[in-house]
């Protein structure tokens, strides 16, 4: 059966701060599309482009409106176009700040020389699923999740998700599987817990922001965490993956959310005990900021740092200045739990904080 795509959320232009104020009031802010059109990033110093994550805006909004309290004389816009969008954006000096759930790649480094990717906060991805009848939280595993989206396993009742989850009664209904049609982080994240999980199940050749998706039957490609969550919604039968930032408006939607397996077989809510956990089960983050945070053997097994992608040299001094001072300001307050806890994000290792501060430092016009 042929790959369905559906598209949402294509308003053409950044979001200005005054806008973005009043949709941050909201769990589901409206996201815009790509950033493209866009100018260059301004010299002046006294504006401030941010583009990318779809997971990140909504917390993006919440410092966005804080910061232009503090510092009336930034205006700061924003967009919610995808991770690779904001990496791309950031590069050409669209932007000065892409957003992304996903770390730079060595090959990103090589096509995007000058950019450093820079820590903000730590999020979770969920695994959402619209199953008719099914209350409690299932189970799940990488090697279930892959032949799902391989398209192997393509009803609800399969003995392999039943064995999981023993004296849950499964419906006799078809899945849906939903992915993003956009370049997302969110994918990247996704993908590479299903790699982690079981090699020979997922190709590490299938780890990415983009990536060629198999033909599982009937399967829906959306744009952005709003588009996943609205689809998976409306849609008996789906299973998704979405930002944790994105957990309330997805119980409204009545999608459940899976308890997903770690590295020792443990099955995981997304909670910020299991998230935690498994941050500090890792080392400290190196010099570079980038750093795989999936398939701890002691807690949820889908969290990552949130990043800011800049470019270490600025359109002039004052620019630098000025993304300088909002970084480091997300750093510190915005790093608590005043703007983190509404989304379900937590806050950096004192370890990764003195990294991304580094980081910070390192930008110049």
């Amino acid at each position: 059966m042929a790959k369905k795509i559906r598209l949402a959320y294509t308003a053409a232009a950044l979001i200005p701060l005054t806008v973005l104020a009043a949709a941050c009031g909201s769990s589901s802010p409206t996201p815009s599309s790509s950033s493209s059109t866009s100018s260059t990033a301004s010299s002046s110093g006294k504006t401030i482009s941010e583009t990318g994550s779809t997971l990140l805006f909504p917390l993006f909004g919440a410092w966005q409106t804080a910061y232009s309290a503090a510092d009336t004389s930034v205006t700061i816009t924003s967009g919610a176009t995808g991770s690779g969008t904001g990496i791309a954006d950031a590069a050409n000096g669209l932007v000065n700040i892409g957003a992304s759930d996903a770390y730079l790649s060595s090959s990103d480094m090589s096509q995007y020389p000058g950019l450093v990717n820079i820590p903000l906060t730590v999020a979770a991805l969920d695994v959402n699923y619209n199953v008719t009848g099914v209350k409690k939280p299932l189970n799940l595993n990488g090697t279930v999740l892959a032949q799902i989206y391989t398209g192997k396993i393509t009803m609800w009742n399969d003995s392999a998700i039943a064995k999981l989850n023993p004296g849950v009664s499964l419906p006799a209904e078809k899945i849906v599987t939903m992915h993003r049609a956009d370049s997302s982080g969110s994918t990247f994240l996704f993908t590479s817990y299903l790699n982690a999980q079981d090699p020979s199940a997922w190709a590490s050749s299938d780890i990415g922001t983009t990536i060629t998706w198999p033909s599982a039957p009937g399967a829906l490609a959306e744009t952005g965490s709003g588009g996943m969550l609205t689809a998976c919604g409306s849609t008996k039968g789906c299973i998704a993956y979405l930002g944790i930032s994105y957990l309330t408006k997805a119980q409204a939607a009545g999608l459940g959310t899976a308890s997903l397996a770690d590295k020792s077989g443990k099955f995981e809510a997304p909670t910020t005990k299991t998230i935690n956990s498994a941050l500090s089960s890792f080392p400290a983050a190196p010099a570079s900021g980038a750093e795989s945070l999936i398939n701890s053997s002691a807690g949820y097994p889908i969290i990552n740092y949130e990043y800011a992608i800049v470019k270490k040299s600025q359109p002039s001094a004052a620019e630098a200045a000025a993304v300088k001072k909002f970084l480091s300001w997300v750093l510190t307050t915005g790093n608590s739990s005043t703007y983190l806890s509404a989304v379900g994000f937590e806050s950096m290792p004192a370890s990764t904080q003195t990294v991304a501060k580094n980081l910070v430092s390192s930008i110049s016009g």
